[in-house]
């Protein structure tokens, strides 16, 4: 295995990837023939997975075969690929397929490249409907729309109290885990929901201060990391610690908010 990569290649292939996905999805959108449940799922009620997610990550793993064979692929849809390099990609083709089956632009395409060490290091979150590809490197973010491409950067908001937060679904955490968010919700000026993946776009853009999650799986979390950070801000598990790949996550514009929330976070930490 060797952790030697040229990154700026990298890059230029998650860009390609994130194409390739979008090119898939696009006929599928607001133009569904059946929505399936995900079978052996285990959430309740209805999972639902479509042919765009299936086409999307076919798409992206047919690229990775041809462009870097000798890296692995975990993928929401398919079994996971072998690594001899050591590199392995991470892809979720539509993150947040319920908004996607309603018809609403908040879902995304994650794409993330991760190190032999574990470390998320590239992350895509793209929302093609509304032009907006946001990327992740160590050191720097920027966001690509048709305007063109530009660096982007957390608020810097130091303080909870007028911060805007955001949680996907507050109604599938523990019961301790609600309590946190509930101390959260009521601390912050703003919550706001069912944005997915997207809401971590918006911190790294500036306009969303805090977002925390639970029961996220490898492909949910592996993105957003590079993307928040390289735009400055932060990304823990609810204790704090170096976030693993899947479970609970809170990012943040500032280590003062940050340091605010983790106070109700850790109380409901795994």
């Amino acid at each position: 295995m060797t952790s030697i990569r040229n990154i700026a290649d990298d890059i230029a292939l998650a860009r390609r990837l994130a194409d390739a996905a979008w090119a898939a999805i696009r006929p599928h959108f607001r133009n569904l023939d059946a929505v399936d449940h995900k079978s052996g799922t285990e959430k309740s009620g209805f999972d639902p997975v479509t042919e765009a997610d299936r086409a999307a990550e076919l798409a992206m793993r047919a690229l990775i075969s041809t462009q870097r064979p000798d890296d692995g692929v975990t993928g929401e849809e398919f079994p996971e690929t072998a690594s001899t390099s050591g590199w392995r990609w991470y892809f979720d083709p539509i993150d947040g397929t319920r908004a996607f089956v309603a018809g609403l632009p908040v879902w995304t395409t994650l794409i993330a490249l991760v190190n032999p060490e574990g470390v998320p290091v590239i992350g895509v979150i793209d929302q093609p409907v509304v032009g907006e590809r946001y990327l992740g490197w160590p050191g720097g973010a920027e966001m690509q729309t048709p305007e063109g491409t530009f660096p982007i950067r957390v608020s810097g908001n130091p303080d909870l109290r007028t911060a805007t937060i955001a949680t996907t679904d507050p109604f599938i955490f523990t019961p301790p885990e609600q309590g946190a968010w509930n101390h959260l919700r009521a601390t912050a000026r703003i919550a706001r929901y069912g944005l997915d993946a997207y809401a971590y776009a918006r911190i790294a853009g500036g306009t969303l201060d805090l977002v925390a999650e639970s029961g996220l799986k490898a492909w949910d979390v592996a993105a957003l990391i590079p993307v928040v950070r390289g735009a400055g801000g932060l990304a823990t598990n609810w204790r704090g610690e170096p976030p693993a790949l899947g479970g609970q996550i809170v990012c943040a514009a500032s280590q003062g908010i940050l340091a605010q929330a983790l106070l109700a976070l850790r109380r409901a930490a795994d």
